[in-house]
């Protein structure tokens, strides 16, 4: 059983030790608070201060003294107005003015002030707010606290100013780089406070992007081999012309131009040989799919489909049949009729073709495609089209020592030997022929597989129609007809 008297020992010893940490609390406290008085703050000062909290208008920042500072809202605002921070972040800002119970905050001295201020500003590079009131020569006046300085214009900005108009009215922060004559001789840096904060966000974004993020970024400059994109103010990257699209592109114009706002890849990060600066690999078209992946379900051997000449070579055209995904024809696929030896003789780069898929190699990506094969083979049913004995038109394509090349049809060539003009009943029919030239001829043999026709005169001299005739006969006479026929035959065969 407890003794009472033991409990109350126990409970006034334990108010004891809650008056002692309450005691050192307070402690605690009065050192905190005594810490913070002996870090008082002067007008022009530097506070890298934690935001306490966020109003419609004003952000309330610990500095680090007995006294909170406040800034305008619209002062954090970035180059797209929108305000990025959270209670807790760190911001860098500097005392405009101060009192027992605020400290005003600013990102620049602004407002009516003294030379002394702007002196103090130009030895603790402490940023001014001032407005550009006209060009003159070399430069540009600026309005600094009430007073005259002046911009050089290789100074208002970190980009090659083509139009000095373009900055009057504009109102910007400064650092003032002379100070003489008691603030009659001003001197006054724009792109010295730009190049600071390009290396403080340069420092954060290489703390944060790593190789194979995605990032956006806005197209700068064209060149042949790619393009320049602007990830941040000051932080370029290039993508190679290969990494602009995975469709085959001559030139990087086809895809993107100057100012698009895109998504890249970043490929690789790499300390610069020529300054302390990274250089940075970009890809484009690695923020969509490879079209390959879908290859073996969107087409198959055997398929006609169209496509696009993209580029021409020695041997042949490659042709897009998907984005990113183009074919070679050889220059023998290329056409039934004639012997190509240019592929420039039947097609052009940007041409619209229907080819066939010969064979598709996934493995090293490689598609082998025909335009001869979807256009058709005109010897193909050419032994039904060109019957023997038949009689038919053609034109002259040629003349050799042995004969007469004659097209019946654009792929469908045949010969007439120089035998069969000479049994022709009119051969100076045929030798006076020029070429292009219309002539009628008639089949005497068709080998479709071997892709020869002969070709002879439709009248033949009487011994030839006697040959003829009894071809024919064989097939068409009987009886009585046929007997006589056979007779004769046997009977010339027999006098020679």
């Amino acid at each position: 059983m407890t003794d009472p008297i033991d409990d109350k020992a126990d409970d006034t010893a334990s108010d004891n030790k809650g008056d002692n940490a309450e005691e050192l609390s307070f402690a605690e406290l009065f050192e905190s608070y005594d810490t913070k008085i002996s870090h008082e703050l002067n007008q022009g000062d530097k506070v890298e201060g934690v935001i306490i909290s966020i109003g419609d208008k004003s952000v309330y920042i610990d500095t680090g003294t007995k006294s909170d500072g406040v800034v305008g809202k619209a002062e954090l605002l970035d180059e797209n107005g929108e305000f990025l921070y959270k209670a807790g972040d760190k911001v860098t800002l500097y005392v405009v003015s101060l009192s027992e119970s605020e400290i005003i905050l600013s990102k620049a001295l602004s407002g009516a002030g003294k030379a002394t201020m702007l002196k103090e500003a130009s030895q603790t590079r402490t940023p001014v707010e001032g407005k550009v009131t006209g060009v003159i020569k070399g430069g540009f006046s600026v309005d600094i606290m009430g007073k005259r300085a002046f911009c050089p214009v290789s100074q208002i900005d970190v980009k090659y100013v083509e139009n000095q108009e373009d900055y009057i009215g504009q109102t910007h922060h400064f650092l003032i780089t002379r100070f003489e004559e008691s603030g009659r001789n001003i001197v006054v840096s724009r792109r010295d406070l730009l190049n600071e904060e390009i290396k403080e966000k340069q420092k954060v974004f290489f703390e944060k992007v790593k190789e194979g993020d995605t990032v956006q970024g806005t197209v700068t400059k064209l060149m042949p081999y790619g393009a320049f994109i602007e990830l941040i103010p000051g932080v370029e990257g290039m993508a190679h012309i290969s990494e602009l699209s995975w469709s085959r592109i001559e030139k990087a114009q086809e895809v993107i131009q100057p100012g698009d706002v895109i998504n890249v890849k970043v490929l690789k990060i790499e300390p610069s040989k020529e300054s302390d600066t990274f250089k940075i690999s970009l890809s484009m078209k690695q923020t969509s799919s490879n079209p390959w992946d879908s290859m073996g379900s969107a087409f198959n051997t055997g398929d006609q489909v169209s496509g696009k000449v993209v580029r021409l070579t020695s041997f042949g055209a490659f042709v897009e049949i998907a984005p990113g995904v183009d074919g070679l024809v050889h220059i023998s696929e290329m056409s039934h009729t004639r012997r190509v030896l240019r592929p420039e003789d039947v097609v052009q780069a940007g041409d619209s073709v229907q080819v066939v898929i010969k064979s598709i190699d996934m493995d090293s990506k490689r598609i082998s495609l025909s335009i001869k094969d979807a256009l058709g083979d005109p010897w193909t049913g050419a032994s039904v089209r060109y019957e023997v004995n038949s009689v038919v038109e053609g034109r002259l394509k040629k003349r050799e020592k042995f004969g007469l090349f004659i097209i019946l049809e654009p792929g469908v060539t045949g010969l007439m030997p120089a035998s069969n003009i000479s049994n022709a009943a009119n051969p100076s029919d045929f030798e006076k022929l020029k070429p292009g030239s219309s002539v009628q001829v008639m089949i005497q043999e068709v080998d479709e597989d071997k892709r020869r026709l002969t070709l002879t005169s439709p009248d033949q001299k009487e011994g030839d129609n006697w040959k003829q005739f009894a071809g024919n006969a064989k097939t068409k006479t009987s009886g009585t007809m046929e007997s006589l026929f056979l007779e004769a035959m046997k009977k010339k065969k027999d006098t020679k």
